[in-house]
């Protein structure tokens, strides 16, 4: 049945074992909540990696309105001017059931380069992290020459398309989309991403191409290399770094503009392992890219992060911390991978910009107080052995997992000792929880009543300094008890 088929590991509970699922699922029964309503939880939490969905195409089609109407939600930029920088390029969706992520691609146009060039590497740095691949076409205009160049593209990827015929606002425009079957990828599916009409079908097509679960099993070859994404904004120093790590001049260190190229994953000896580093800054940068640079720059680490289980997120300590540093943190954060922060030009501080760097971290940083911090120069090479036991440090706590029974035991005594605060003469309690998912360590908490986000922040501080997780994200997701009638005496 193909509800059981998607939940989950095999089982449907996440990562509880059998006996340990029916003990929580009795806990459960017990405070009145329904077995589905607890399942559904778990499942939601204990996902492994998401199959990830590229959107693409060039400027003007409505790939922006076709992720909003994917994800629900006004979230991606929808704008008609070129250069358009986003925070965020990766988007959580779901439909019948089944969860994906979505990456956009949305209009940024270049003339410098030639708008094929643009779309061309746009798609590139997107497909390369993708399960399946949306083709977005202006059903209106027609098929054009830089809709060709992505097809193939496309093709040489070998990554399933679905061909989205967008624009097609009633029957009279069905003839456009059937014109589109010249492009030799399949059925153009007609769609309306403005007004909605016919993403229904597209999005059944979407969930037969993507995979059940992305093929990567993170690290599960035994004695595979550990995939690392070292990240950062432009000229940071990346490259020097994986120069001095690899020992030798491997990856491109220039300001030429250079063709778009696929990212160069390096297989590297360090402390006595293999690292397969997931490289961002492989590829060249390219001049002239100035509006566009961040945007480009947010695509590239995206698709480094979906490969990565661990981002080193590179620091340039001779400037103040910027936007684009938090930012890109907070990518590796969402994106849910273990976490290292490399201060790097360490040998260039002073005693007065030491000062300030601290407060600046101090300030800027405290929400990833949990990350192991590595001060280097990828210069002189320094301080590059303690790089290794970060990174090891973050993983064994993006992959550390606490039985049910001993969190509810930490739960009972922290909720004893500080109880929620009461609003409106209620007091939720916390009922019972559970780790459904690991990489990154999930945790679902069934309580009485809405819990605020000072409250649930306290518990991942609390969380953290009993069972360490030294180096991950943590997600809490609380599940509040519907109807207190059903529960038994």
């Amino acid at each position: 049945m193909d509800e059981q088929g998607h939940i989950g590991d095999g089982h449907g509970h996440g990562e509880l074992g059998d006996a340990e699922y029916a003990e929580f699922m009795e806990l459960a029964a017990q405070e009145g909540f329904e077995a589905e309503e607890v399942e559904g939880a778990l499942g939601a939490a204990g996902h492994g990696p998401l199959p990830v969905l590229a959107v693409v195409g060039r400027p003007n089609v409505g790939k922006s309105t076709l992720v909003n109407r994917i994800i629900g939600r006004r979230e991606a930029v929808v704008e008609d001017r070129p250069g358009v920088t986003r925070d965020r390029v990766t988007y959580e969706a779901e439909w019948a059931g089944r969860r994906f992520k979505v990456v956009d691609t949305g209009g940024w146009e270049q003339d410098v380069l030639g708008i094929d060039a643009s779309v061309a590497a746009q798609a590139e740095f997107a497909i390369e992290a993708a399960d399946a691949v949306v083709l977005v076409v202006d059903a209106t205009v027609g098929a054009t020459d830089t809709d060709e160049a992505v097809v193939k593209l496309l093709r040489r990827t070998g990554k399933p398309v679905v061909l989205c015929a967008n624009k097609v606002d009633g029957p009279s425009g069905e003839a456009d989309s059937a014109m589109l079957w010249s492009l030799g990828l399949g059925e153009p599916h007609p769609v309306s991403a403005l007004h909605g009409r016919g993403t229904g079908d597209l999005l059944d097509e979407v969930l037969k191409a993507l995979p059940e679960a992305p093929p990567q099993t993170f690290g599960g070859a035994v004695g595979g290399p550990r995939r690392v994404a070292l990240i950062g904004r432009p000229n940071v120093g990346k490259s020097s770094l994986l120069n001095k790590i690899a020992g030798e001049e491997r990856v491109v260190v220039d300001a030429l503009a250079g063709t778009t190229r696929d990212p160069v994953d390096e297989l590297v000896e360090l402390g006595g392992k293999t690292w397969k580093f997931v490289d961002t800054a492989g590829i060249r940068r390219r001049v002239h890219l100035t509006e566009g640079a961040d945007y480009y720059a947010s695509l590239r680490t995206a698709a480094a992060l979906e490969k990565a289980e661990v981002a080193v997120v590179l620091i340039d300590v001779s400037e103040p911390i910027s936007v684009q540093d938090t930012r890109i943190i907070t990518m590796a954060v969402d994106a849910g991978r273990a976490l290292v922060i490399a201060y790097n030009k360490w040998d260039t501080l002073d005693e007065e910009r030491r000062y300030y760097l601290e407060r600046e971290i101090e300030t800027d940083l405290v929400q990833v107080q949990w990350a192991p911090r590595v001060n280097v120069s990828a210069r002189t090479g320094r301080h590059m052995e303690k790089l290794v036991p970060a990174i090891e440090t973050a993983l064994a706590g993006w992959e550390t997992r606490v039985p049910t029974g001993r969190l509810n035991a930490f739960l009972g005594e922290l909720v004893a000792a500080h109880p929620h605060p009461i609003r409106g003469g209620k007091q939720p309690r916390i009922l019972f929880g559970t780790q459904a998912g690991t990489r990154p360590p999930r945790f679902v908490l069934f309580a009485s009543g809405f819990l605020e986000a000072g409250y649930r922040r306290f518990i991942e501080r609390r969380l953290r300094e009993e069972f360490g997780f030294e180096g991950t994200p943590i997600h809490l997701s609380v599940r509040v008890r519907e109807k207190r009638g059903r529960k038994k005496k």
